[in-house]
């Protein structure tokens, strides 16, 4: 595990969107394609946008996501919707997969989940995707996998009905079988409001069960926590 702290939050975006753009050529360059799963909120957007102005064969590039609410695409709380405003609509046509957001949370999950299967790599039954990108909740929850949720989950994608900051929703979710098998996993976490909980979840007494974002180890992959100076500032 790596933990890289930047001076803010758009000091971050554009080193993150370097290291995307480093990557995402290796990958395409070794296997020919890259597989990412995209992270919903506030704090990677900036990275999006970053993206949108870069360099990149975007048609090797297959963009998946790791949450999603089971809002409109129109909806401002749809991670598709917002990914497409800042990124896709500026790059032009993309490789997106977005969850069926239209449908109930159960059908969604299990429509995504033979998505996944298309990409497989065997033994496996979903891709080994070549970067994660997740956030850190304040609660300590990483995509839409909340505290007191279970912790073994051998399905790649689950239903999840959550309430986070007053918001509630039905969620659609990759789970820790997938994330952990990833080749890259990058949490991306900022601000103030997020100091305690990081060093909780890096400092702390393991507790998956209350924190989530403990959970995700990568078995045969690189686990980097890209953080700014507000955030890290317990570390």
């Amino acid at each position: 595990m790596a933990i890289e702290v930047f001076d803010d939050l758009s000091v971050l975006s554009r080193s993150a969107a370097k290291k995307f753009v480093k990557t995402a050529e290796e990958a395409i360059a070794e296997r020919g394609r890259f597989l990412v799963s995209l992270s919903g909120g506030g704090t990677p957007l900036k990275l999006y946008e970053q993206l949108a102005v870069e360099t990149l064969d975007w048609s090797r590039v297959h963009f998946f996501w790791g949450d999603e609410r089971c809002v409109p695409l129109e909806d401002a709380e749809n991670n598709y919707g917002q990914a497409r405003r800042v990124l896709f609509d500026k790059i032009g046509g993309v490789n997106a997969y977005p969850v069926q957001s239209e449908l109930d949370a159960a059908d969604a999950a299990k429509e995504y989940a033979l998505l996944l299967k298309r990409f497989a790599e065997p033994p496996l039954e979903f891709p080994r995707f070549d970067l994660v990108l997740l956030g850190l909740g304040e609660d300590g929850h990483t995509a839409s996998l909340f505290p007191n949720s279970p912790v073994d989950m051998p399905s790649p994608v689950i239903a999840v009905t959550a309430q986070y900051q007053g918001r509630p929703a039905s969620r659609v979710t990759l789970t820790p079988a997938v994330f952990n098998q990833a080749r890259e996993v990058w949490f991306l976490a900022a601000g103030k409001s997020k100091a305690q909980i990081l060093k909780t979840v890096l400092q702390g007494k393991y507790s998956p069960a209350l924190y989530p974002a403990q959970r995700i180890r990568p078995f045969h992959g690189n686990l980097i926590w890209m953080t700014d100076k507000a955030a890290a500032s317990l570390l």
